[in-house]
């Protein structure tokens, strides 16, 4: 280990490099500090390397070239890890100590540059060139001026600072050595190493000056504030025992003259606040009531912290001031639809309240709830909404949250009491218009602290909000003018009251196609720029990105579609890298199908491909997930056996009442369809739905059971380019469904060329967008009959 112990400034003026100093010379590394030249310096000696230079230096001539490290941690500095400018120095006395140690006090000569580097006998030595400070023989006066100026400032310093003596002034040199002085000065400030080895390196007398100026100037500021925050502390002590003297002398004058005035500026600011908040006259008068409390409380008294910060919250909340709305509907527009693709039910309805708000002056608040699965954009687009409106955001979570308090207040009498949610966002907010986003509304409890659900009844109530009550305040604060936007992922989850007072509007997720125009015009940008990726060095083709939503997505949203585009720019961005550290050049990158695999690996998901035989008692039902439309396959099997109907496949009970519906029906109309009625007394019957880990629900599976259940009775084939969806009557009448959309993108994904569905559904195609219909043969059908007639590949003979 080498380090200083001391520092030795005496001014050694007359010490010089030797003529006949070698030009190659033992290095020895030095941690933490910059030998100057004319100055001496005790070092403990202990690292292997550096003992070995030493001793080296001790059997030669007593040189060495000593390098200041970069790094102060490097315990065996190499050449790479050493500044080339450095010092010779002359060892003049070594004291050998215990566990090897040596103490060598070494004078500085002169400064060097190291030309090379070289390790003989695992001793570094370096090869130097000697650099020679030009001495003027006469300063310019500018020059002089400089020098003038740093030595005051200097002096000024030394005298501030207690920790140095004024001796330090006596060792200036008053003849003509202004470098000497320099260096003397530049020992005595407490600076980096680098900027200690930066006074080392420059050579111009000039450049070295102007760069001490800097460094003691920065110094003495630093010196002149400490001096200060000293001397103010000290003034503030006598300041509070000062004040309150004071403070209880006027207050035992006022109680002698009976005056109301205040006395404490604080109070007199606060009452100025009150006054110009734009109260409504209720609030206004229990605010100047506390106030006058709080003036007759000593400032000592706990009491008075509780009134004050009281007073502090009904001051802060916005009262009256409010932030005009941006009313240009084609504006607005533009905004939400550079935000967000899609989302038009969530989008018509903002523009139908800024249409009301052009033709009426004063409208209440308005109360939307967004539902929809995760990742969809609710919470992102109630944002959009509060920027295209020209309002200030706030967002409530409110998952998890069981205590009423936590929406309404605690009380004062409770230590650490504060105002509820609704006024702390309102106090965040500014105004009294803001838009406030109450995320995972359905996701709020309730326990023994009282239910929340039935606080939030009051705030999303608009015939109440106008008088919300928080317990802390304890005055009615009006709330109507907020624009409330819930968002939940499941409607049903929500208290029904609740609900009731909510305008739902249905975010069922993104298709294919929007995921794919999504990922053009925002992820992918937003991808590329995080990454420090160009358009130029990587290109997605819609095949690939189709490939990532299609086996290595599972979601309504774009959630996990965002992380997987991601995750293909990390490996793009390792790739060209390696590449071009290689020295190769690396091409675009074009993203398809067959380099998503080669990045992202085995698809973790996969459709299960539907059947492409004809055959009886296998048909392609239709279903709704959160994460899309999907094939249903439904097979039917029977046995020899007592009477049996038996379900598998994790079904709910609303498809088990389907697929009992449909045997009811057949076995009613059994005659009609050819059907010996004793087949079902002999014969059990058994219908799966295959992927049973998967629970599965709902009626629209019926007309698909019953075509499936017919199918393998009868023995005729059901073409298996056919899917079906449609929920059934004990009449064989087919009825209306839901999540069409979703169900013939999933028929069309699957290259399916016919669908059948509810005659009653016919009007819903109309907003079916033309890329979905794209490529399908669309049925109505209003009975089991009619969808006969098209899915079954042979004849179905009907009996009479």
């Amino acid at each position: 280990m080498t380090q200083v112990e001391k520092q030795d400034l005496r001014n050694l003026s007359d010490v010089s490099i030797p003529e006949d100093t070698p030009d190659c010379l033992p290095v020895l590394p030095l941690r933490d500090t910059i030998v100057y030249p004319g100055t001496m310096f005790p070092i403990l000696v202990g690292r292997e390397n550096s003992l070995a230079a030493v001793n080296k230096a001790i059997e030669q001539d007593h040189l060495l070239f000593l390098a200041g490290q970069k790094n102060a941690e490097t315990d065996d500095p190499q050449a790479k890890d050493l500044y080339k400018t450095g010092m010779i120095g002359q060892i003049s006395q070594i004291l050998r100590l215990p566990n090897s140690l040596i103490k060598v006090l070494v004078t500085g000569l002169g400064p060097a540059r190291v030309s090379k580097f070289e390790t003989t006998n695992g001793i570094l030595n370096a090869h130097i060139d000697r650099v020679e400070y030009e001495k003027p023989k006469r300063i310019a006066d500018r020059l002089k001026a400089l020098i003038r100026k740093t030595r005051e400032k200097f002096e000024k310093f030394v005298l501030m600072n207690q920790d140095l003596p004024e001796e330090v002034l006596t060792g200036f040199d008053n003849g003509e050595d202004e470098r000497q002085n320099l260096f003397l000065m530049v020992s005595h400030l407490d600076l980096d190493f680098t900027e200690k080895q930066r006074f080392l390196e420059l050579e111009d007398l000039e450049a070295q000056y102007k760069l001490l100026y800097a460094k003691v100037s920065r110094e003495l500021e630093l010196q002149v504030v400490s001096s200060e925050i000293n001397e103010k502390v000290q003034d503030e002590i006598q300041e509070t025992q000062r004040r309150f003297f004071i403070q209880e002398q006027i207050k035992a004058l006022q109680e002698e003259l009976d005056e109301g005035d205040f006395a404490d500026p604080d109070l007199v600011k606060l009452k100025e606040q009150i006054e110009t908040a734009g109260m409504p006259k209720e609030a206004l008068d229990k605010a100047m009531e506390e106030l006058e409390r709080l003036k007759k409380t000593p400032q000592m008294s706990p009491e008075y912290g509780v009134g004050r910060n009281y007073l502090d919250w009904v001051t802060s909340i916005p009262w009256s001031t409010v932030s005009p709305d941006n009313l240009d509907i084609n504006g607005v527009q533009k905004i939400l639809d550079e935000e967000h693709f899609g989302l038009e039910k969530a989008k018509d309805r903002i523009l139908e309240h800024i249409a009301v708000l052009n033709l009426v002056e004063n409208l209440k608040g308005q109360i939307l709830c967004f539902v929809g699965p995760p990742g969809v954009g609710k919470t992102s687009m109630a944002k959009s909404i509060a920027t295209a409106l020209n309002r200030k955001t706030v967002r409530i979570s409110l998952g998890g949250v069981s205590d009423e308090a936590e929406i309404r207040g605690h009380r004062r009498t409770y230590i650490g009491s504060m105002p509820g949610r609704i006024i702390q966002s309102m106090r965040k907010a500014g105004t009294v218009n803001p838009v406030m986003i109450l995320d995972e509304i359905d996701k709020v409890g309730n326990d023994y602290r009282g239910d929340p659900s039935s606080a939030i009844l009051e705030v999303l109530d608009p015939e109440q909000n106008n008088s919300f009550n928080d317990h802390y305040l304890d005055m009615d604060y009006d709330l109507s003018r907020v624009m409330f936007i819930a968002t939940a992922n499941v409607a049903s989850s929500i208290q029904p009251a609740l609900l009731d007072r909510m305008e739902i509007i249905n975010l069922p997720g993104y298709l294919e196609h929007d995921k794919i125009e999504i990922a053009k015009r925002h992820l992918i940008p937003k991808i590329l720029k995080s990454h420090g990726l160009k358009n130029s060095q990587i290109r997605f083709h819609k095949e690939g990105i189709l490939h990532i939503i299609r086996n290595y997505t599972s979601e309504a949203g774009v959630r996990t579609l965002e992380q997987q585009l991601a995750a293909v720019c990390r490996k793009v961005a390792r790739k060209r890298v390696t590449l071009e550290a290689k020295g190769e050049k690396a091409d675009i990158f074009k993203v398809n199908a067959a380099l998503v695999e080669e990045l992202l690996g085995v698809a973790k998901y996969r459709d299960r491909s539907p059947d492409r035989q004809d055959k009886p008692g296998s048909v392609n039902g239709l279903a709704w997930t959160s994460t899309g439309g999907a094939i249903l396959q439904i097979d039917v099997a029977t046995m020899i056996g007592k009477q049996n109907f038996k379900l598998t496949g994790q079904l709910g009970d609303v498809m088990k009442e389907s697929a009992q519906a449909a045997l009811t029906y057949i076995r009613s109309n059994a005659a009609k369809y050819g059907i010996n009625p004793e087949f079902f007394e002999k014969h059990e019957i058994h219908i799966h739905i295959p992927e049973g880990a998967i629970p599965k629900d709902g009626p629209s599976a019926g007309m698909a059971m019953v075509l499936a259940i017919l199918s393998l009775i009868t023995g005729k084939r059901v073409r298996h380019d056919v899917a079906m969806t449609g929920e059934i009557t004990l009449r064989g009448e087919v009825l209306a469904i839901g999540g069409l959309n979703e169900k013939l993108l999933a028929a069309q994904r699957n290259k399916l060329s016919k669908v059948l569905l509810p005659k009653d559904n016919e009007p819903d195609l109309s907003e079916i967008p033309d890329k979905i219909k794209e490529g399908l043969e669309i049925i109505p059908v209003s009975t089991v009959d009619e969808a006969i007639f098209h899915a079954y590949r042979d004849e179905l003979v009907h009996g009479n």
